[in-house]
């Protein structure tokens, strides 16, 4: 018997988390798509989060985020067009290949993306929109008339703003869920070819007017170090030196004062729950530290990320820098004819911690002790309403003869559980690798903990789904069970 690799196995037998054969199409947000039996693995649970669009929810800890970085960032010069309701159905092209991603690149894999068919997946980050983004912010630069984009899409804005749900297969944990959510920005200046110093005369204008907004505000942050070495971080030939140190200015400092913003509404609520709550105990600061460390992202260079000092602990917020020329090219950019800066940031991981919400599939309930809590404009410290218990199940196995661990993948495995106990599956670990050196058989062994957010759970109730995830285990991988 020839045993069929195990990575086909996956390909296939990802078409059963649909209770039935794989539909012949399925519908997403409005659209009906045609299904592919060797690429679709979109499932079920993850579509029903297709719509919920938490980031225009005004009264989610998502949305108010999401608002009151848009409104702290356009309170300075109204430069930047917010785009936030862009579908999550985006084309491959878009997604990976108009932004640069190599044909081999692990993003691109079936165990991290959901793809709807060979043409169509779930988006995995707002940049799969930034090309048309930038592409728009262009026509205005270069007052180009004669632009295909339709009148009601044209911005006099230079500078934009994406937030979007996006989706990833991806571990399960109280920090990881199949959908989040992602905000990016950029703003950009064009040479003026007659005028070499007016787009620096209007960078240093803009840096004056952030400087000045950002000594005004209450929070004031005190930067312990700032990276502005290019050695290993080094700029683009395209630039100068000066256009680099001002660019990037104008970026730390946009920043800056959206993290002043928030974090001084987060001390707010922190001093009004310790007045209301004689229990509640925490040291709150009178300062925000902060600093800017060099980093290395795809589409930037030089670049940096943004740390604060939070809790006793340096805690990484955003990602930036300065974009590499290439991509203002992809977008329809004239060489060396402009200069921008860009930043992401994911919204959830910072709402969690503004909010202290310490699951991250709150987000996603529909229980109205969770929604009831907040409100537009405003950072409140989550109150839990109750703490159900949870408990946890073990599936050991072992592998076909002649395989590793190497050939599963835990993406696949995670996604085989959650597709079956959807958000009552809190994590899954992988705990235990083994070889038997009598056999050379691998086993391999996953540890899943139940809770749910909102209820109790019974053991026959979580006896049932994990009776249920070791079936569907051993039909789509062929082990056998320890």
């Amino acid at each position: 018997m020839i045993l069929v690799p195990l990575r086909q196995t996956l390909i296939r037998s990802g078409l059963k988390y649909y209770s039935s054969a794989l539909p012949k199409t399925i519908d997403i947000d409005g659209k009906t798509f045609k299904t592919d039996d060797s690429m679709t693995n979109v499932t079920p649970n993850t579509l029903a989060l297709v719509g919920r669009n938490l980031h225009l929810n005004e009264n989610h800890p998502v949305g108010i985020l999401r608002t009151m970085i848009e409104e702290k960032l356009n309170s300075t010069s109204n430069n930047f067009k917010t785009y936030n309701n862009f579908k999550p159905v985006v084309s491959v092209y878009d997604n990976f290949d108009s932004l640069g991603f190599l044909p081999d690149h692990p993003g691109r894999a079936k165990t991290d993306t959901y793809y709807i068919n060979k043409e169509f997946l779930l988006r995995t980050h707002t940049s799969a929109h930034e090309i048309p983004c930038f592409q728009r912010i262009k026509n205005f630069l270069s007052k180009d008339k004669n632009s295909n984009i339709p009148p009601e899409q044209l911005t006099d804005k230079t500078g934009f703003l994406i937030s979007a749900d996006v989706y990833r297969r991806d571990e399960i944990d109280r920090n990881h869920y199949p959908a989040f959510h992602q905000m990016e920005g950029a703003c950009a200046w064009k040479r003026n070819p007659d005028d070499p110093q007016e787009h620096i005369n209007k960078l240093r204008k803009d840096i004056k007017q952030l400087e000045d907004q950002l000594a005004q505000e209450k929070l004031k942050i005190t930067l312990v170090s700032d990276d502005v070495s290019l050695e290993a971080n080094p700029k683009q030939d395209y630039m100068s030196d000066l256009e680099v140190n001002l660019c990037s200015q104008h970026l730390k400092r946009s920043i800056e004062l959206v993290v002043s913003e928030v974090f001084n509404q987060k001390i707010e609520s922190m001093k009004l729950l310790q007045k209301n709550d004689s229990n509640y105990k925490c040291e709150i600061p009178t300062e925000l530290k902060a600093r800017w460390i060099r980093a290395y992202f795809p589409w930037t260079a030089p670049s940096w990320e943004i740390e604060v000092w939070w809790q006793n602990d340096w805690l990484e917020l955003c990602g930036c820098g300065i974009v590499r020329e290439d991509l203002l090219l992809r977008s329809g950019y004239e060489k060396d004819s402009s200069i921008a800066w860009a930043f992401g940031l994911g919204l959830d991981r910072i709402a969690m911690l503004l909010f202290d919400i310490l699951d991250i599939r709150l987000f996603w309930s529909h229980d109205k002790r969770f929604q009831n809590q907040f409100q537009k404009g405003k950072i409140t410290t989550f109150q839990p309403y109750s703490r159900y218990p949870g408990t946890s199940r073990d599936v050991s196995f072992w592998l076909p003869k002649g395989l590793t661990k190497k050939d599963i993948n835990d993406n696949d495995v995670t996604e085989i559980v959650r597709g079956i106990g959807s958000d009552l599956v809190g994590s899954v670990k992988l705990v235990d690798v083994f070889t038997n050196t009598r056999n050379n058989q691998v086993s391999v062994s996953y540890r899943i903990f139940y809770q749910s957010m909102d209820r109790n759970i019974t053991n026959s109730e979580i006896n049932d789904l994990q009776q249920k995830v070791c079936e569907a285990i051993v039909e789509k991988y062929n082990v056998e069970l320890r």
